[in-house]
């Protein structure tokens, strides 16, 4: 389950509303702006006319000037729309009819990537006209080569984040260094971890020096899903959820938990109790991406909108509205142009890690259909979902 932008906590659903009252106040989104709802309706998003390009992408995960800039720029319409709630949920929503060599809808989903994996895998998705996207050299250089697309032929990158720890340092007492704090018996009953098990499994099997990169096989994996069934039984653990989290680690009813880099940004500024750290053991890394579904005809608006969001302006753009990790390269000295809170947002160690900590970050690789099974049986059994 994935739930990084279905359940986005009240502070961050606040300070989104504040930006945007903020860039239409100052006059920053043009006179011409429109609400998403608008924007849907005036390039027929409502009414079911034909569209140039329809992405379908995750709640709360796109400014509405970008969308219209880019229609603007490119004289393409644009259907978006926001029907991305889960990946597994929304994988059962495609699967009867791209199983039977049918098409769906979207030209374009942005799955996290393993999901994307699973697409690739089953032949789902197709090559991407990469010659008509010339800015994809500005992607980043750790998001290239990812091991099911060494080419980066059928996935561009979207948006990243870390998921390591956060704690209320008001609780812990202490500073916290490794994965091993989350087990600690002091913490006994304040514990959080995710109801994402890419996140959790990945973080614990980090702390027992596992790669996950290497990591194919549910036996693989089995100590990590031990010591977290034993945590849970033992009342280590006080719940597992999903970006809620943060009302319980504010509040100090989780002394800790396994967390996302963009949730703890806006956190840390409201309750500078509160931390965010990539263990000494290691984060995880993921990201949601692009994908081109196989049976879309629309390769020029497609390319379009790919080489738009992989220009550094409007890639920061997006970055100041979603404070995600950018896939794109040159985000940073472009928040640094636009000044104010933007340019303060360009010397954010949550949205810009340095190199030290990238080299800490570790992300999955591709599991087998029958391996995806044993994993969410295992994970489901524990969280009770």
């Amino acid at each position: 389950m994935n739930t990084r932008r279905t359940t986005t906590p009240q502070s961050v659903k606040a300070s989104r509303l504040n930006r945007r009252d903020f860039l239409i106040r100052g006059g920053l989104m043009g006179a011409g702006a429109l609400s998403l709802p608008a924007l849907l309706a005036a390039c027929g998003g409502d009414s079911g006319s034909s569209v140039d390009l329809f992405f379908e992408n995750w709640p709360g995960y796109m400014d509405e000037e970008t969308i219209g800039l880019f229609q603007s720029a490119s004289g393409f319409s644009m259907k978006y729309t926001e029907a991305f709630n889960d990946n597994n949920e929304y994988f059962a929503k495609i699967q009867p009819e791209l199983s039977k060599g049918k098409t769906i809808a979207p030209d374009i989903l942005a799955p996290t990537f393993w999901m994307a994996a699973r697409l690739v895998q089953l032949g789902w998705v197709q090559k991407l006209p990469k010659a008509d996207i010339p800015n994809f050299v500005n992607l980043r250089d750790d998001l290239s080569g990812q091991s099911w697309d060494k080419g980066d032929e059928y996935h561009l990158p979207y948006q990243s984040g870390i998921a390591g720890i956060a704690y209320n340092s008001k609780i812990t007492g202490r500073e916290l260094k490794s994965v091993s704090d989350l087990f600690d018996p002091a913490f006994k009953g304040k514990i959080g971890m995710l109801t994402e098990m890419r996140d959790t499994v990945g973080l614990i099997l980090m702390g027992e020096g596992k790669k996950i990169a290497d990591i194919s096989t549910f036996d693989a994996a089995s100590v990590a899903f031990d010591k977290l069934e034993k945590a849970k039984s033992e009342g280590q653990i006080r719940s597992f959820t999903g970006n809620d989290y943060v009302d319980d680690l504010s509040a100090g009813n989780f002394a800790a938990c396994v967390a996302w880099s963009g949730d703890v940004l806006q956190l840390t500024k409201d309750n500078p109790a509160v931390k965010f750290i990539v263990p000494e053991e290691g984060g995880t890394s993921w990201y949601d991406t692009m994908v081109w579904m196989k049976g879309s005809e629309n390769s020029d608006a497609v390319a379009k909108w790919m080489n738009f969001l992989y220009d550094p302006v409007n890639a920061a753009r997006l970055t100041a509205f979603v404070q995600y990790i950018s896939p794109v390269k040159g985000v940073q000295e472009e928040l640094v142009k636009m000044g104010g809170d933007n340019a303060k947002l360009a010397e954010d160690p949550l949205l810009f890690p340095d190199a030290a900590t990238f080299g800490r970050l570790q992300s999955w690789g591709a599991l087998g259909e029958e391996e995806e099974a044993k994993f969410d049986e295992a994970f489901a059994s524990i969280t009770g979902a």
